[in-house]
């Protein structure tokens, strides 16, 4: 069995660099952040909580810092910074451990286990860097990762400081995300993109072609 599996997963990517997102794709911790979302609004009505958890799920790779601040326009509450800091705050409170204690993809972390010498592997995130880093560092596989890069820097640029401080080929590049932000990120810094398929992202599995996978085990 287990060499099956380090036969299947060696040929899961081709390629030396590997970006991850976290959230849907390491962790099984959509969720956690669903759930906090609708925790923090649901004061303000079944009518409030239920578009923010419709809008959260179908925008999974969007920052909580761009989505607060759009959440409490919603719900006719302050968006300014005070207001925006004290959210960010319960938010991160609701969600860390949560998410930590959240399931493993599937084959994940025996994928970064088996092929971490041989590959090179980033994770490019919609968490905030520090809370992400504490993250990381409770699970013990900050080991695996040659770079970690966390909210507010944008998916996009972040995947480029990345290629640009690695003088990575982009032939020779992938990212594995689970939402639209992640497939973005990819596409705009011309490297290949595999969508890691949820119950979530049924909408972009029928509107993207590209490789898609279900977990780390064989694809």
């Amino acid at each position: 069995m287990n060499i099956k599996t380090t036969v299947n997963q060696a040929s899961l990517f081709h390629e030396k660099y590997i970006f991850f997102d976290f959230d849907g794709v390491i962790k099984e911790s959509v969720a956690v952040k669903t759930g906090a979302f609708v925790s923090l609004f649901h004061m303000f009505g079944g009518d409030i909580a239920i578009r923010i958890k419709q809008h959260h799920e179908e925008n999974g790779g969007i920052s909580r810092y761009e989505k607060i601040p759009l959440y409490l326009g919603w719900a006719g509450q302050e968006t300014s910074s005070c207001e925006v800091n004290k959210y960010l705050y319960k938010f991160s409170k609701l969600v860390k451990q949560e998410v930590i204690q959240s399931n493993w993809v599937p084959g994940i972390l025996s994928y970064l286990e088996k092929q971490s010498e041989s590959k090179t592997f980033f994770v490019i995130t919609a968490t905030p860097q520090e809370e992400i880093e504490e993250i990381i560092n409770a699970l013990e596989i900050k080991k695996y990762f040659e770079e970690i890069i966390g909210a507010p820097i944008k998916k996009t640029f972040a995947v480029k400081e990345v290629l640009d401080k690695y003088l990575i080929d982009v032939d020779n590049a992938v990212m594995v995300g689970d939402s639209s932000t992640d497939y973005d990120a990819a596409i705009m810094n011309n490297i290949k993109f595999i969508l890691r398929k949820t119950k979530l992202n049924q909408r972009l599995q029928k509107k993207l072609q590209c490789k898609m996978i279900t977990d780390f085990n064989n694809g």
